[in-house]
């Protein structure tokens, strides 16, 4: 399970809304913290200026200084666990890629929008690329206008998106450890809906007969899931059966409930729904509200 945490932080309150968060997984998995501020050099050229004094190294070397001074402060606001800053030079999706891949048990937790004056650093760019990039572990966090950067933001909930992929079920160890050591109910969610290329009109009544028959093929299924699970230890287990589309319907799911962790995979496909995860994952975090654990699979789909 994971042995750190990462939390890259840019100094500006939009992104430390992840702090909440961050601070509450922290404490409950008993795992130290790491503050990180990265100083990119290219985003301070414009502002250094040799014939006023402003050499482009003084100015790299104040800034890394100042980053210093805040992440220390920041780092204060978290209670009972381990926490200590850092600042490195360079591109911040490469730094916090690098810096999370010696230990594949590193979490990376973070923002997904939230800019800092003089290195504006964009977090949504930046998430995005780490999304990319990295092969840990990600929690990212939606950042909002009315967000809160102090104190804790427990969760009660997490939701599991399924797509009855071998692939998709990867999550399930991070799932259970998780639920135990945060006391955590479970929602398994899948979606079904016909494929794009059938519509009634080309087929009638027989449309009906197999949105009948998807809806019990995914009942059976989760079924399963939930009773798999609870083998492991985990008694708080429900599930859920839409019709609809992955996304749309993890969304509507979550909003209807609160302090929500959704949990998912990047990858993953079931034959004929074709659920890409991937994808699927991109719109969950642009969209929705909560907190979204990014589970890296291990594994190539395979085709359906």
């Amino acid at each position: 399970m994971y042995t750190r945490m990462i939390i890259p932080l840019d100094g500006s309150k939009v992104a430390e809304q992840v702090l909440p968060y961050g601070r509450f997984l922290a404490k409950a998995l008993m795992i130290p913290v790491e503050l990180l501020g990265v100083v990119d050099p290219e985003t301070l050229v414009a502002f250094s200026n040799p014939a006023q004094g402003r050499h482009l190294d003084t100015l790299v070397a104040e800034t890394m200084s100042a980053t210093a001074i805040y992440l220390e402060s920041t780092a204060r606001s978290f209670q009972g666990v381990q926490v200590k800053s850092s600042v490195a030079k360079g591109k911040p999706e490469d730094e916090v890629i690098q810096n999370a891949a010696g230990d594949k048990n590193t979490l990376i937790v973070m923002a997904t929008h939230g800019r800092s004056g003089i290195q504006r650093w964009l977090l949504g760019s930046i998430a995005d690329k780490v999304l990319h990039g990295a092969t840990n572990h990600l929690l990212l966090i939606r950042a909002s206008d009315q967000g809160k950067t102090d104190g804790e933001a427990p969760l009660k909930t997490m939701i599991v998106p399924l797509d009855g992929s071998a692939l998709a079920e990867q999550a399930f160890p991070d799932v259970v450890d998780l639920a135990k050591k945060m006391q955590l109910q479970v929602v398994l969610v899948r979606a079904y809906a016909l494929p794009p290329a059938i519509s009634g009109e080309d087929y009638g009544y027989y449309s009906a007969e197999l949105l009948d028959h998807l809806e019990s093929e995914a009942r059976d299924y989760l079924q399963r899931k939930v009773n798999e699970i609870k083998q492991k230890g985990i008694t708080s287990v429900t599930s859920v059966v839409n019709t609809g589309y992955g996304a749309e319907e993890i969304i509507t799911l979550a909003r209807n409930t609160p302090d929500n962790l959704i949990t998912m995979c990047t990858h993953g496909r079931s034959g004929m729904k074709r659920w890409v995860l991937g994808s699927v994952t991109d719109r969950v975090v642009r969209h929705s509200g909560d907190p979204v654990l990014i589970i890296q699979s291990d594994a190539i789909s395979a085709s359906p």
